[in-house]
């Protein structure tokens, strides 16, 4: 169910309630002063939570805005092959 703001014509803070989309009144009685209070457009709470697929979501969406950018070329390892100290080794062939 989706959350309404309602204000107060008085010094009340705001204040909310839920109702459903099909019966969303245009005034609600104030819970500070019992008066009726209108109805507030507001900015809606899109994406708002905390569940592991919010999270995967904003970590591939910061990833397309800014992608990590490789500075040079990552260095080539060469194999080296250790080296035997036992004359007998000599006499092998090399790779």
């Amino acid at each position: 169910m989706p959350t309404y703001v309602y204000r107060c014509d008085d010094v009340c803070d705001d204040f909310t309630q839920r109702h459903p989309m099909a019966d969303i009144p245009d005034a609600a009685s104030c819970p500070g002063c019992g008066r009726d209070a209108r109805r507030v457009i507001g900015a809606p709470a899109l994406g708002a939570g905390e569940s592991s697929a919010m999270r995967l979501h904003d970590a591939t969406r910061s990833t397309a805005d800014s992608p990590a950018v490789v500075t040079n070329v990552p260095g080539r390892r060469r194999k080296t092959t250790p080296v035997s100290s036992n004359p007998l080794h000599r006499k092998l062939p090399r790779p």
